[in-house]
């Protein structure tokens, strides 16, 4: 293990990447991206379409800049993968990275404020692989925990310089997705890996309280209902979406959701039996768990695969894995469903989040090495 300096930030570089056959050879997500007609971009290396101009900005250091209506900082070297605003503090963001875009190097995780110029680093902690998600604590709002490529967990607390406060290591691959359950009386978290297991951990207890089994293939989302205690959703590689309970250890219902890989999921924050799935096949489509013969409707228009799926009233915000291809904004009520399509990455984009303090305010994180806060106008704009 080198210590190594990236930009301001100190992490150790694995002495093995997963470049070199200890894992996959595409970063998580990506895998049968490619399936269809669409062609992936021509890359060199690990730098992109312009490796030299990526070397130039890597070069500075952190630089905030409040450009239009989006606050925006720049974090050479790091690439972003999970955005969660904080349920506490208003405006403070989490952003989950992994350096060389996950395939190898190491992870950090970033806390940001907003301020006159932009967005400000309030503090950084870095791990020795990537980071792929984040979630924050429901009781304190200084706790927070990711997930990563060497198959941990990580327990945070933002009031201390140092870190991890704890480890959690139990799964065997990658662990893609981590959430803590926002239902009373739960102080529970659900983690989603490529060994195709979900385990449920309470962060005070050193293990894994329980392991679900059941997906056929890698699982890339894993989420709680914010309705039901004990009820969460996982997205698979399968092609399923599955409602599994805590107290019966297993799952509830599986649906055959789309006939691609399934890369997320989420709950609708207003219906306790609607979720909504985004997929490879470039759809997103919602279920009524009360009859899930068939989705409620569909969403098309998509050109790539739809990496992230968010639920903010009766509105589902997409985002896709693959760069060039825009967030889109929707309202699935509307017989015209498209509100907004919004392009300012230029690289793929990962993470996304809705504001819990300021309803028109998004938050999103790119391979492109920005995370940006804005408020999207069909967001400010009544309809």
């Amino acid at each position: 293990m080198v210590s190594v300096g990236v930009n301001g930030f100190s992490c150790a570089d694995q002495s093995e990447s997963r470049i070199q056959g200890t894992g996959p050879t595409l970063p998580p997500g990506l895998p049968g991206l490619f399936n269809g007609s669409a062609a992936p971009p021509t890359r060199t290396g690990f730098c992109g379409r312009d490796g030299e101009g990526r070397g130039r900005r890597a070069a500075g250091g952190m630089n905030a800049v409040c450009g239009g209506a989006a606050r925006t900082l720049r974090v050479p070297g790091r690439h972003g993968y999970a955005a969660e605003f904080s349920p506490y503090l208003p405006g403070r963001l989490a952003c989950a990275a992994a350096q060389h875009y996950g395939i190898a190097g190491c992870g950090t995780l970033l806390i940001l404020d907003p301020n006159e110029s932009g967005l400000r680093l309030f503090r950084s902690f870095d791990w020795s692989d990537g980071l792929f998600d984040v979630t924050w604590s429901e009781n304190n709002e200084h706790v927070l925990v990711t997930c990563s490529g060497d198959g941990s967990l990580q327990l945070w607390d933002t009031a201390r310089a140092a870190g991890p406060l704890q480890v959690y290591k139990e799964h065997t691959q990658e662990v893609y997705s981590v959430d803590w359950s926002q239902t009373r009386g739960e102080q529970l978290v659900v983690s989603g890996s490529w060994d195709r297991t979900v385990k449920l951990w309470d962060p005070t207890v050193g293990k894994s309280l329980c392991t679900f089994r059941g997906h056929e293939n890698v699982i890339y989302s894993t989420i709680w209902s914010p309705h039901i205690p004990g009820c969460f959703a996982s997205a698979s590689g399968d092609q399923t979406l599955r409602i599994w309970d805590v107290k019966a250890a297993g799952v509830r219902i599986v649906i055959p959701a789309h006939q691609a890989e399934i890369l997320s999921c989420d709950w609708c924050k207003y219906n306790e039996n609607l979720l909504v799935t985004g997929a490879v096949d470039c759809s997103l489509r919602g279920w009524d768990l009360r009859n899930v013969r068939q989705p409620v409707f569909e969403l098309l228009g998509h050109t790539y695969a739809v990496r992230r799926v968010k639920h903010q009233e009766q509105a589902a915000l997409s985002g896709l894995l693959l760069s060039w291809t825009p967030w889109r904004f929707w309202n699935f009520s509307k017989p015209d469903p498209l509100l907004e399509t919004v392009e300012h990455h230029t690289e793929f984009t990962c993470g996304l989040d809705f504001s819990l303090q300021s309803p028109t305010q998004v938050a999103d994180c790119s391979w492109d090495e920005t995370i940006k806060i804005y408020d999207p106008a069909c967001l400010t704009i009544p309809a």
